[in-house]
């Protein structure tokens, strides 16, 4: 075979196996979505039940019902392979919610801000430094310990200073589209400002904010651990992968798998969560380079 014909292949051989690559956090994204909506189906699990005839088994023992408990037990003997499945059903849920929040405060604040401009846009720049002044972490465990335990407080919390990305974001987008010119032929024909804002400037926010959104859904997953590690925030009955974590912390000589297969759990989500936000900052950011 000429040289000329093996490189044509080897390239096509390199685009394949990056494109494979690329795809492997869609994958890991999927497998997650489908066991927080399938796994408590097919698991079944109660927090509160502690059977201690089967504490501390490791990954595969046999239990006394005669069940195998695959990822081991924990102190109380409540089965881990189940803490992980509902604990991704409690993570996926609270970071949907969060960023759901987040994504409709700041879109609209920042979208809103960019195109009047002026004192609307000052006040608003004003409100977000005196919110980025605080830690974020510590104003969500502030919020979380002054309410009762609950999910909606938990999203509140997280939500309080999560929506500032996406209004800067949003804001950057709406002041450089104010200038355009169909904006301005939309403003010349009378046009109302909320028909502007709706055809013209919001479809342009679609890819940089979906490419933020799963930024912050990596960041906030990691926020709710904290808090869940530290008791604060979900209640008793609720299952979190921070409390299962938090559980196996003085048991890691001797039930190393409390702990770590949480949160290797914990990690693959946020680490697969974060390539694809990158590969979606990348690709939306060149589309704008090159508009």
């Amino acid at each position: 075979m000429s040289q000329a014909a093996v490189l044509p292949q080897q390239v096509a051989t390199r685009r394949w196996r990056r494109g494979a690559l690329a795809r492997v956090p869609y994958v890991v994204i999927a497998l997650y979505a489908l066991v927080a909506l399938i796994g408590p189906l097919v698991i079944d699990y109660d927090p509160v039940r502690t059977p201690l005839t089967d504490r501390l088994l490791a990954p595969g023992s046999q239990l006394a019902s005669g069940g195998v408990a695959w990822l081991g037990t924990d102190a109380l003997g409540r089965d881990i392979l189940a803490q992980v499945v509902y604990g991704a059903r409690t993570s996926l849920t609270i970071g949907l919610a969060t960023v759901l929040v987040a994504c409709l405060v700041g879109v609209t604040i920042g979208v809103v801000a960019g195109y009047a401009r002026g004192w609307l846009d000052a006040v608003l720049a004003r409100i977000t430094d005196v919110l980025q002044a605080f830690p974020a972490i510590l104003l969500a465990i502030v919020i979380a310990g002054v309410f009762a335990r609950s999910v909606p407080v938990v999203v509140l919390s997280l939500s309080v200073t999560a929506w500032i990305s996406f209004a800067r974001v949003t804001r950057g987008v709406a002041l450089s589209l104010r200038e355009r010119a169909w904006v301005d032929a939309a403003r010349v024909m009378g046009v109302p400002v909320r028909s502007i804002i709706v055809r013209h400037v919001l479809p342009f926010t679609v890819g940089p904010v979906v490419a933020l959104a799963t930024l912050e859904f990596a960041l906030v997953v990691l926020a709710e651990a904290g808090l869940s590690f530290l008791g604060i925030g979900l209640p008793t009955g609720a299952v979190s992968w921070g409390q299962t974590i938090a559980n196996g912390q003085q048991y890691l000589e001797t039930a190393w798998w409390i702990s770590t297969l949480p949160g290797i759990a914990l990690s693959l989500l946020i680490i697969n969560m974060g390539i694809l936000g990158d590969q979606l900052t990348a690709r939306y950011g060149q589309r704008r380079t090159r508009s």
